[in-house]
């Protein structure tokens, strides 16, 4: 006999899925029988990060809202034909509920559960709801945030839906072992870490800017080493050719890389920042310019609890180096702080996210 069905909709960028995942995994631990199903966006980067899981996987044709004019007569058809495939999803599936992940390809499969009376949960991890989910959580059962001032952002009439838990990560994430990281990595467990990273994509910012400070970085080739997650530019620049380091353009085992790092320099997505006190990493965060500037709203309750050090992201690779570069310096010669960060970091941690939307997931099943 099958277990029930649950569908998990959304993509398009990583953020959207990690999240997702991780309540898939704690799922199956209350229900070893269930039937996890994702209806994801047909990019590639959705593909490569559900590549490795066991659940299903059904791409929908849904478009992200277009810029101009010109993109509206795609756009409108792949939602078409995504509200078709959703129907059919539902009818086929008959799941006892759908857990909405944000982002455009969330939509068509909330608003088709929400109209069959099918119990919906929306994740939002970001200190201010996207497009999608400001207009989608009107049909949500529940949202989950993962910080106390998103509330502030939904209509009043939402507010005993919104259960501020966390945003949803591995438990790998907090109990990586560091000796298997070095290992995993070819790293010297002798020499402290510097972990640099800019999301599934890459962040040309971030590698442009370390691209800059090869010269600054080279006077702690005795004490530091590099894990450069790169994204697709992984031979933008020459690196430090004095520092021991791993280059990688993609790392599917993050848990791996927190657990070796001692200090990292990322964007702050709404996983990342997740991650980041779940591990205790102390990092540098320039958050992401553009998308209406959620990622800085993310990085400040973080950096007014001494987690963080915030460098806003000028867009202009020289500036953004030399106040990376005073930034770096500071911590890379004075590890004292990153102790002070790192315990800063861990009081900031909601290790129980993903297992409280999961056991509510669960709970629609009765």
């Amino acid at each position: 006999m099958s277990g029930p069905i649950y569908l998990v909709a959304g993509g398009g960028t990583g953020g959207h899925l990690y999240p997702a995942l991780a309540v898939a995994e704690e799922l199956k631990a209350i229900q070893p029988r269930a039937q996890i199903v994702f209806a994801c966006s047909d990019r590639e980067i959705d593909k490569k990060i559900l590549a490795d899981t066991d659940h299903a996987i059904v791409p929908q044709p849904i478009r992200p809202l277009p810029r101009g004019f010109a993109g509206w007569p795609a756009f409108v058809d792949s939602y078409i034909r995504s509200s078709r495939l959703a129907k059919d999803l539902l009818g086929d599936l008959a799941p006892v509920a759908v857990l909405g992940t944000g982002g455009f390809a969330a939509v068509p499969v909330v608003r088709k559960a929400a109209a069959s009376s099918i119990p919906v949960g929306m994740l939002n991890p970001d200190a201010v709801p996207g497009l999608a989910n400001r207009n989608l959580a009107k049909y949500a059962d529940a949202i989950f945030t993962q910080f106390e001032s998103t509330a502030d952002h939904f209509s009043a009439r939402l507010t005993s839906k919104i259960s501020c838990v966390g945003c949803p990560i591995r438990k790998t994430i907090s109990k990586a072992n560091r000796d298997e990281a070095i290992s995993f990595f070819g790293l010297q467990p002798s020499l402290k870490t510097l972990l640099i990273v800019g999301g599934s994509g890459g962040a040309q910012a971030i590698n442009q800017a370390v691209a800059a400070l090869d010269d600054m970085l080279d006077q702690f080739a005795g004490t530091w080493q590099i894990i450069h997650v790169t994204g697709p530019a992984k031979n933008f620049y020459r690196g430090s050719p004095a520092l021991h380091s791993v280059r990688l353009e993609y790392c599917n085992r993050m848990d791996l890389a927190y657990a070796a790092a001692d200090l990292a320099v990322t964007r702050c997505g709404a996983v990342t920042a997740a991650e980041l006190t779940a591990s205790g990493t102390p990092a540098i965060v320039l958050p992401y310019p553009h998308a209406g500037g959620h990622q800085m709203l993310n990085a400040e309750p973080l950096s007014s609890c001494g987690a963080v050090k915030i460098v806003p992201d000028a867009c202009d690779p020289q500036i953004n180096a030399a106040v990376l570069g005073e930034v770096l310096r500071s911590l890379l010669s004075d590890t004292s702080q990153l102790e002070v960060m790192s315990s800063n970091s861990q009081a900031l941690a909601k290790p129980q996210a993903a297992s409280d939307v999961a056991k509510w997931l669960a709970d629609m099943a009765h």
